[in-house]
């Protein structure tokens, strides 16, 4: 996609805003610098692609923006920080909880082989997939599901990253990991401090876990993440 002469100043300075929010909160995170190879894949996806007409003039600031149906569009550092906390291998298979618009997935899909993204909104999901086909993301597969258990039938995965926040680590996502891989997830109430945490699947089977930062997601929904079977 073609962009624009203001579009291209205002990535520019969206990538700024990202190196500089690295820079304050790498006490919290543990990073200090913002990875070359994640800000040059930012730098090629064309965030104002995946936000509706309304919202456009505001698609390379340094927040999140509403996209409908109570969801949003995270926070360009926020992504840029799950995404360099999962480090995708470049041959990778991951997965994604909440689609969303589909960004998060084309920003994964120039850093790792195979995306499987999962949306339990059916008109999300839709959107999502078209808009990614059109723009030419053709490693991403998106489909329309329950999030909390995952996407076993392409498992086990090279890293897991979920954009809405679940009470507790849900278990299925756990064993579609593989041994090193990393599930990058917000947990904690909607109402109520949230953290994102990330969790590394050892060789042994076992699990480290790491708390990095106080985030603000939107839940984690469906029958199951809610309390009910």
């Amino acid at each position: 996609m073609s962009l624009s002469a203001s579009h291209a100043t205002a990535r520019a300075r969206m990538l700024r805003d990202i190196e500089q929010e690295y820079a304050l909160t790498r006490g919290l995170t543990g990073r200090a610098v913002f990875p070359e190879r994640i800000a040059a894949v930012m730098g090629r996806v064309p965030r104002h692609a995946f936000v509706p007409p309304e919202m456009e003039s505001f698609a390379y600031e340094n927040h999140p923006l509403s996209i409908g149906y109570g969801q949003t569009i995270s926070q360009p550092f926020i992504v840029a920080l799950m995404t360099d906390l999962l480090d995708p291998p470049a041959h990778g298979r991951l997965l994604e909880v909440g689609c969303g618009c589909g960004y998060q997935a084309a920003v994964l899909s120039l850093l790792a082989a195979e995306i499987y993204s999962i949306e339990i909104i059916p008109a999300l999901a839709a959107t999502a997939d078209q808009r990614l086909r059109e723009l030419g993301y053709e490693n991403v597969t998106v489909a329309c599901r329950d999030g909390y258990y995952g996407w076993p039938e392409h498992g086990p995965y090279d890293g897991i990253i979920v954009a809405a926040a679940a009470i507790e680590v849900p278990p299925p996502l756990l064993e579609q990991l593989k041994p090193g891989g990393r599930l990058i997830l917000p947990v904690g109430s909607p109402a109520g401090l949230q953290t994102l945490i990330a969790v590394t699947r050892k060789e042994d089977g076992s699990f480290r876990r790491q708390e990095v930062l106080g985030v603000a997601f939107v839940p984690l929904t469906g029958n199951r993440s809610r309390g009910k079977d």
